[in-house]
């Protein structure tokens, strides 16, 4: 299908495109590398009047230290973060996960803070933000505001981020050699995942998030809890879809799902563990 007509807007600046924001309010959107926006626009299920381009707004794309934690600006591409030496020695977890998004065309042109800020419920990205408890910073006409991950994804495609703000940062922390893993089920390389999995050791806070379990990107808090009780990988994979409503679409059942759930988390945890005896 066609988008609808729009207007066109490149921004030179974070500064500029947040002023676009104000000016245009919510007829406007942003654009970056367009992986999730345009096929919305498309199919007509978005349809904003102006797109205000940030792709080439530089001061957005860095990987830097940050003492503690790993500063990832929101243009940053999929195929920096993948090969970062940096995120690949201090946050392993996001640099693997930034290699299994689409392929390596999708890789060099769409952006970590496009993915998180879309808040896909089946994409790999959010899920592994919240496992590592990431801080997203937001800039609006206010200022800059700090956003916890657990906070930042508020229902189906809705994020913390308001119409006239900008996400410009991801701060991810160290996980100082913690173990780690991701796991996810798909019917063909590439797609979505039906189910997703990942998860971090207790080093790094023992996060354990899911991908396509409900409306949002979620933690596992049942088992998180169970893990940190002492409970086994098979025990604790057991309450994997506790407290959760996953759906009912063409690729599986809600029962297939919390099935899926269960096995991916306890292999998940296993290679959790056996990392961390590395």
């Amino acid at each position: 299908m066609i988008p609808a007509s729009f207007d066109y807007i490149r921004a030179g600046s974070a500064a500029e495109a947040l002023a676009l924001l104000t000016e245009h309010g919510e007829d406007a959107k942003i654009l970056a590398g367009g992986h999730s926006l345009l096929p919305l626009m498309k199919l007509r299920l978005a349809s904003p009047s102006v797109l205000i381009d940030v792709a080439r707004i530089r001061e957005l794309s860095y990987i830097r230290d940050g003492g503690d934690h790993v500063a990832v600006g929101a243009l940053t591409r999929h195929c920096d973060v993948q090969h970062s030496a940096l995120l690949q020695a201090d946050v392993p977890l996001l640099a693997h996960v930034a290699g299994l998004v689409g392929d390596p065309q999708v890789r060099h042109r769409g952006t970590i803070g496009g993915s998180i800020v879309h808040g896909d419920p089946a994409s790999d990205l959010p899920g592994a933000v919240l496992a590592l408890g990431a801080t997203l910073v937001i800039s609006g006409p206010g200022g800059t505001r700090e956003v916890p991950a657990q906070d930042f994804f508020h229902g189906f495609l809705e994020t913390a981020v308001g119409p006239d703000e900008l996400l410009t940062e991801i701060r991810l922390p160290k996980m100082g050699g913690a173990g780690w893993s991701f796991k996810k089920f798909n019917l063909r390389a590439q797609d979505w995942a039906i189910v997703g999995v990942a998860a971090v050791g207790a080093q790094a806070g023992g996060g354990i998030a899911l991908v396509n379990m409900a409306a949002t990107p979620v933690r596992a808090s049942a088992v998180e809890q169970a893990v940190a009780a002492g409970a086994s990988a098979s025990d604790a994979a057991s309450s994997a879809s506790a407290g959760l409503d996953p759906p009912t679409d063409l690729n599986a059942s809600a029962a297939f799902r919390r099935h899926l759930a269960s096995v991916l988390v306890r292999r998940a945890l296993q290679e959790v563990e056996a990392r961390a005896r590395l």
